[in-house]
């Protein structure tokens, strides 16, 4: 009981300093980003979609007598966030790590760029694909008689919720590919479990997204599709067998197994 006590206090302290390690990067690149007045710049090159659809001259507007204040630094942090981004993916993976065999550990360090590059694209996607069509699908019904003037504070939000849920959804390869290499689902398993993830992505599209039938099927849509490319990419990947793999469960079995077994070995061979 001690043992497991003390693994799990162990356990409790390498995630605290990792999470630590992943909390001063991003503060580090927040701090870096304040040296230049980049702040303002990126808030603009984020609101660049919305303001394309907004009638001329119309602008945005800051409802809350802080918010002009509070949101470069937003803006900052999620700046921040997203240039440590491979380093606090790799705090993540090294945390996971150790419970793995060689074989598996070398899949982290592609893993970690795949995730990173996953992250971006998905980003990338919702902001040059997705804002222009929403935003664009909402100016058509916008009354004639009325002006738009978004609040920066909302948009702001929408926008950093678009974005997280476009790059996790566009892990969902490298989830399967992790599930599959740890044994938790087969490949059988995941095509059988296919019609049920559309749902599920259906459900979970239409809860994130914007009420309207452009973002969910820009959201679903990519989703199976990367879900598919998962299933590809895991049993291309089971194909290709680890010389350690057997060695490592050599290792990694039981010392007190190991020592019936060459008894039960020495015995054998003493009766015949």
């Amino acid at each position: 009981m001690s043992l497991a006590e003390d693994t799990f206090i162990s356990h409790l302290v390498e995630l605290r300093d990792r999470l630590l390690r992943s909390l001063i990067a991003v503060v580090v690149a927040f701090a870096l980003l304040g040296f230049w007045p980049t702040y303002g710049v990126i808030y603009d090159f984020l609101a660049l979609p919305l303001i394309k659809t907004l009638p001329a001259g119309s602008k945005m507007i800051a409802t809350g007598v802080i918010t002009p204040f509070l949101i470069p630094l937003k803006v900052g942090l999620m700046g921040g966030f997203l240039l440590v981004l491979p380093y606090v993916l790799y705090q993540a993976w090294a945390f996971v790590a150790p419970g793995l065999y060689s074989h598996e550990k070398k899949l982290v360090l592609p893993l970690v760029i795949s995730s990173t590059i996953l992250f971006f694209i998905g980003v990338a996607f919702c902001y040059y694909f997705v804002f222009g069509q929403l935003f664009t699908f909402i100016a058509g019904f916008a009354p004639a008689s009325i002006t738009p003037a978004p609040d920066i504070e909302a948009y702001l939000s929408f926008v950093m919720t678009m974005f997280l849920a476009f790059g996790v959804a566009f892990e969902v390869p490298v989830a399967i590919i992790v599930l599959v290499r740890m044994g938790v689902v087969s490949i059988q398993q995941l095509r059988d479990f296919r019609g049920y993830f559309v749902v599920c992505a259906s459900i979970a599209a239409a809860v994130v997204t914007p009420p309207d039938v452009v973002s969910m099927l820009a959201l679903l849509v990519p989703m199976c599709l990367l879900y598919e490319a998962g299933i590809i990419a895991a049993s291309l990947l089971s194909k290709v067998k680890a010389p350690e793999e057997k060695t490592d469960v050599t290792v990694g079995a039981d010392p007190v197994a190991q020592q019936f077994a060459a008894v039960e070995k020495e015995q054998n061979s003493g009766g015949r």
